[in-house]
């Protein structure tokens, strides 16, 4: 487009400047018609002045009418009048091929480059915002779609080394375990369990640690679901005292460290029950193994919402953890050498959410106070 601009813009100027010199190089018709007016009109003031009978008059006109036949005509003025208007003709042409260059053409360029390098897959390339030509807007765009290609690259990125992070993470956590696991099946298949007491810890200790394992295996489940956007929420009425006296119930078995204060009222909450369940499982097991002291569990009611709150007597988060503790993988400092992969409250936080709910932590120094609040039906 530059070049065929550029060719034009050469072919007007040197038009306009063949006429010019052709002008130039032809008699001045308008000086010779103007010449020859005037000597008309002087022949015919000379005649009168004869008729009148003013014959001295008449001849000095005749004298002067001689005088005037006798010089040349004279055509600089009209040559300088047209090279004057073939310059600025010249002129206002360059000028606008520059205006057009620099406001269109160049601008149209820099995006045909910058395109290129986007297609080769060069997202480092910025393209300059400039407000002052016609492509300002369109300039923006194209910058606005690398960066948004950039971020969304560095985030896929991202997902891929946290999917990596946390199938590691999981695996060296398994480990740990399925190395106890197989130390006391082996000492049972020793026949090291020589009384019942010896036997039933043996036992305990192979409950705990398959306990263990079904929860690690269960986040990672459930990572994967969310990293798909796939973990489904089947709303239905849940009449959420019956539901929670059932769950901690089998949650707490024959240990008597869960402690459910049953409300004055009875709440009905439009949830689903398989992800509630979940989502009570891992707030009573996070307390368990941070807070490792009971568990206190009652229902409060705040405007159209119910709120349950899970309260233990632990050391709480670090105030420093407690932006991030909900993050997929984070795992606060006072964590220890206790087994986890980061996702508990962060599946909490994700099941709370889908169900129209919140998630909110608070250090109660001692302790942790977590509250759930869903809304009533």
């Amino acid at each position: 487009m530059k070049n065929k601009i550029l060719k034009i813009t050469l072919l007007f100027s040197g038009f306009i400047i063949g006429i010019t010199i052709l002008m130039t190089l032809l008699p001045g018709r308008k000086d010779t018609t103007d010449k020859r007016s005037a000597e008309i009109l002087d022949c015919n003031e000379i005649s009168q002045l004869i008729d009148l009978g003013e014959y001295t008059k008449a001849q000095e006109k005749l004298a002067d009418f001689q005088d005037s036949l006798r010089k040349p005509i004279n055509y600089e003025n009209s040559e300088t009048k047209v090279f004057i208007i073939c310059g600025v003709t010249v002129l206002y042409i360059i000028s606008m091929f520059l205006y057009v260059y620099f406001k269109i053409l160049r601008p149209f360029d820099r995006m045909k480059d910058f395109a290129s390098e986007v297609a080769k897959g060069n997202f480092d390339v910025p393209l300059k915002y400039e407000r002052a030509n016609y492509f300002g807007a369109f300039t923006w765009a194209f910058d606005s779609m690398r960066k948004e290609i950039t971020s969304a690259r560095m985030a896929e990125h991202e997902a891929v080394e946290n999917n990596k992070t946390v199938i590691a993470t999981l695996s060296h956590d398994i480990k740990t375990p399925i190395a106890s696991i197989r130390a006391y099946a082996e000492g049972l298949e020793a026949n090291l369990d020589v009384s019942p007491e010896r036997r039933s810890r043996y036992l305990q200790v192979l409950m705990k640690k398959c306990d263990e394992v079904t929860d690690l295996t269960n986040d990672l489940f459930l990572h994967s679901l969310s990293c798909m956007g796939k973990i489904e929420i089947k709303s239905e009425e849940l009449e959420l005292v019956p539901f929670m006296e059932q769950t901690v119930a089998d949650i707490a078995a024959d240990r008597r460290d869960i402690i459910f204060t049953k409300p004055s009222f009875s709440p009905v909450v439009i949830a689903d029950r398989k992800r509630m369940t979940q989502l009570v499982e891992n707030l009573i097991n996070n307390s368990r193994k941070y807070g490792k002291t009971d568990i206190n569990i009652s229902m409060t009611k705040k405007d159209n919402f119910v709120q349950m709150c899970f309260m233990d007597r632990g050391n709480g988060i670090p105030d420093a953890d407690m932006p991030f503790i909900t993050d997929k993988f984070y795992r606060g400092k006072n964590c220890g050498n206790e087994n986890g992969s980061g996702l508990g409250l962060y599946i909490v936080k994700y099941i709370a959410e889908q169900s129209g709910g919140t998630l909110e932590l608070q250090n109660m120094y001692p302790g942790l106070k977590v509250t759930v609040s869903l809304p009533m039906k």
